[in-house]
Parts: C-alpha cells; sequence; structure tokens
C-alpha cells in the first residue's frame, strides 16, 4: 500500500531534494537542463513548492528560473527506457508538471502523471548525473529522495489551478535551510552553516576496458561512501557504475599490475584509489591473478 508523502511539504515553501548518490536535483543554468550536483548551497538546488487546488497529493517544484519540473514523454537516450525530465514553462499549468509524492520510509519517490517515478541515474557518462522518469527494473533506490525544507510557509499554502498561466509569474524568493522533522536550522542561517557530520571515506576510482586500461573517457570519479566492508562497497561501485557483478581492484604501484581486493577496507576511513573490473571482461583473468597482493 503506497502512503503519500504530502506530510513532508506540508510547511514547505521552498525545498532541496537529495538522490541516493548523495547528490542533489539541480536546474541547470541553460533554463532547460535538470541534472545531479553535489554542491547544496546553490541557488539552483532549490525548488519552490505548489500545491493544486482541488488535487490533494499532487505538487509543482519551480526552479530558481521560474520555470518547472516536467516530465517529457522524450527519451533521453535511444534504446533506453528513461525519459527526459526538464523545465518548462507552459501557458497553462497541467499534469505534465505535477508530482506525486510517495512516502517511502523517511525519503519520498515522485510519481510522474506517466505513472513512473524521478530518477537519479549513476553509471558512465553520458549517464551519470542525469535525471530521467522512469520504473526502475533495478537499482531501485535511484528514485528515492531525501527531503530538505529551505524555506517554511508560515500561513496555509496558496493553491493555484490548472487554468492560471505564467505570465508575470518569474520571481524567486531567498532560501535557508530548514529540515522537516530530521535536520532543523535557524531561518537566518546559511546553507554553510549547517552542522558537520561524518561523510565516511573518499573512493576514487576508475573502470577498466577489455585491454586492462582504465577508462580515458572521463577523469577518476569519486564519491563518498559511508558503508562498513567490502560488500558494502562492491554493492555501492555497481550501483556508481550500472554495472553488474563487477570485482574491485587495486592496482600495484610498482608493476602497473591489478590485484582484486579481498581484504577488510583500510582504517580510520582512510581515501582509497580502486579499479572496477567487470567480470565479463575479457581481461580479467590476466589481470586478476589467483593471489592477491593488496597492501
Amino acid at each position: 500500500m503506497q502512503v503519500s508523502g504530502m506530510e513532508f511539504f506540508k510547511k514547505a515553501k521552498s525545498v532541496r531534494l537529495k538522490s541516493h548518490h548523495d547528490k542533489y536535483l539541480t536546474a541547470d543554468s541553460d533554463e532547460e537542463t535538470v541534472v545531479q550536483d553535489r554542491q547544496g548551497s546553490s541557488k539552483s538546488v532549490k525548488w519552490t513548492v505548489e500545491f493544486v487546488e482541488g488535487i490533494e497529493n499532487v505538487l509543482r517544484l519551480k526552479s530558481c528560473y521560474g520555470k518547472y519540473l516536467s516530465a517529457s514523454d522524450e527519451q533521453y537516450l535511444l534504446g533506453v527506457t528513461g525519459r527526459k525530465v526538464i523545465q518548462t514553462m507552459p501557458r497553462k499549468l497541467d499534469s505534465s508538471i505535477e508530482w506525486e509524492p510517495i512516502r517511502d520510509g523517511m525519503q519520498v519517490k515522485f510519481k510522474s502523471r506517466y505513472g513512473n517515478f524521478l530518477r537519479a541515474n549513476g553509471g558512465l557518462p553520458p549517464w551519470r548525473n542525469s535525471i530521467t522518469h522512469d520504473i526502475p527494473h533495478r537499482h531501485h533506490g535511484w528514485i528515492l529522495w531525501e527531503v530538505d525544507i529551505t524555506e517554511t510557509r508560515p500561513d496555509s499554502p496558496p493553491k493555484v489551478t490548472r487554468s492560471d498561466t505564467l505570465e508575470g509569474d518569474l520571481s524567486t524568493a531567498s532560501f535557508n535551510l530548514i529540515s522537516p522533522g530530521f535536520r532543523s536550522y535557524e531561518s537566518s542561517g546559511s546553507l554553510d552553516e549547517s552542522p558537520k557530520k561524518s561523510e565516511g571515506r573518499l573512493i576514487y576510482y576508475n573502470v577498466v576496458d577489455d585491454s586492462g586500461d582504465a577508462n580515458d573517457a572521463s577523469e577518476e570519479t569519486s564519491f563518498q561512501f559511508k558503508g562498513n566492508g567490502l560488500e558494502d562497497l562492491i554493492q555501492k561501485l555497481e550501483e556508481e557504475t550500472g554495472i553488474e557483478n563487477i570485482i574491485v581492484c587495486s592496482r600495484n604501484k610498482v608493476n602497473g599490475k591489478l590485484y582484486p581486493l579481498r581484504l577488510a577496507l583500510p582504517p580510520n576511513n582512510a581515501t582509497m584509489h580502486v579499479v572496477v573490473v567487470p567480470s565479463t571482461s575479457k581481461v580479467a583473468d590476466e589481470f586478476l591473478p589467483a593471489t592477491p597482493s593488496f597492501t
């Protein structure tokens, strides 16, 4: 049974949404694209909340550019199921810019009029950091969002109807971080003044190609890892890369060879540099000897 997530937004004038990848839903400065970004203090991560008159379980999210988070029917990439999520400013407000929040524990899923869910994608470029709406068959965590209220509304929220136009409605607001019951900040405070918590260890990784070389298509990628062991790290890297059944390796600094990680992770949340090798890689046997020598 689905539980409405509207209670997260009852007092919200604006919010920011944090994805499973510890990145924020961000309105790109081109005023059309929507992406993920780790920078949580910029104005582009704040979304104004609007409620719809006569409909209790849907809302609209407006970017700092005065445009609405919209579920389009255009495919993001040819041959994949995800469809684009963009910023739009339609002449008439309709269901294309409406989202139904559904509670999942202390997080929220956003359901579009198509029955799809707002999805923060991981993996390799161009999939990495993209936002689509989809019904995921794997990586179900990618449709979960943590809600932070960045500005509260003191009075009853204003209602808007689907027949309202957007003319003259380009105003923006100033934002200060408050949280919906989990974290709380004074309204006069800055985002940068929020209490710091342990972010785990920093993991840098590359993905090898069939020749055994690290992927040169992008620089070494990093993320904050909050898990406790090798199994957690493998699962997180599978989510980040979008590759299943990976082998996580270290590279010997002397001879450059790869060795699978089989031991405990370094203590004290030390930063790690690892190499991801798909188990189906043609070079897996050549570069992964049976006896590891990871130190």
